[in-house]
């Protein structure tokens, strides 16, 4: 298992749409290990391997006190007309956060490592996570949920946060 590199915003790859998973093997196992590995150092809940600069449709999530959870080729089925308002981040944009609204509830269709089809009825907190990685796969970054004044605000305070870091 490797810690890879965490693309950061405001890299190309972060809007880019990813490829469906096809090949179940050795290669997706070691991805998945990967993410995992890489999402608890970076410290996250949730990555793609968007965020590592693999454009494929695979999705690691680990709630506090939960095992971690994979989801390959991931789809929203269903999602309820009913919202709740999470705050939000990225491993990708560390240091901020913003609130985003979403639907409550969903219900995904994904496939796991080994390629099998399943179904997992989310709320909460899962909830919230699948939206967001699901919108990472698709290219959309979550800050693009923002208005455009909340999200320029949002970069320039990230950006500020970059320099003192790197400075």
């Amino acid at each position: 298992m490797t810690t890879r590199t965490i693309l950061r915003f405001p890299h190309p790859a972060l809007r880019s749409r990813a490829e469906p998973i096809d090949v179940f093997g050795d290669d997706l196992q070691i991805l998945a290990q990967d993410l995992l590995v890489t999402m608890r150092a970076a410290p996250g809940i949730g990555i793609t391997a968007p965020h590592v600069g693999v454009l494929r449709r695979l999705v690691v999530i680990e709630l506090p006190g939960e095992k971690p959870r994979f989801y390959v080729n991931p789809v929203i089925e269903w999602a309820s007309t009913e919202t709740s308002r999470y705050e939000e981040g990225s491993v990708s944009m560390p240091g901020v956060s913003d609130e985003i609204e979403r639907p409550s509830s969903v219900r995904v269709g994904y496939q796991d490592l080994s390629g099998t089809t399943q179904v997992e009825e989310a709320s909460g907190l899962l909830s919230v996570c699948l939206q967001h990685e699901i919108d990472q796969l698709d290219g959309l970054f979550w800050i693009y949920r923002l208005s455009k004044l909340k999200r320029d605000r949002l970069i320039k305070r990230f950006d500020k946060l970059h320099r003192a870091s790197n400075g």
